[in-house]
């Protein structure tokens, strides 16, 4: 198990990325949230296995519909949650 943060840097905010993200969690088998900081960009921290993870985070940046709001990110280890069971966005 491995745990990462990103931070989402560019037009993220106010066009439904959060809940994109959320709708391919689904598809991967990881825990974590999702969420808007002041400064606006999105900070996605994730828990799974390495592959699961490389997997989701590559799909967000590469294939999903909010791809090209992306300006920037940065991926850095994170501890693990280990309460962590579900995904879900922070309000």
């Amino acid at each position: 198990m491995i745990a990462k943060e990103i931070i989402f840097e560019g037009r993220v905010q106010g066009v439904g990325f959060r809940y994109t993200v959320k709708d391919l969690a689904r598809g991967f088998d990881v825990c974590g949230t999702v969420q808007n900081l002041p400064d606006g960009s999105v900070k996605l921290y994730l828990i799974g296995e390495a592959t699961e993870v490389d997997q989701m985070i590559h799909e967000i940046m590469g294939e999903s519909n909010v791809a090209h709001h992306i300006r920037n990110s940065i991926v850095r280890d994170a501890a693990i949650d280990h309460s962590c069971q579900r995904f879900s966005i922070i309000r």
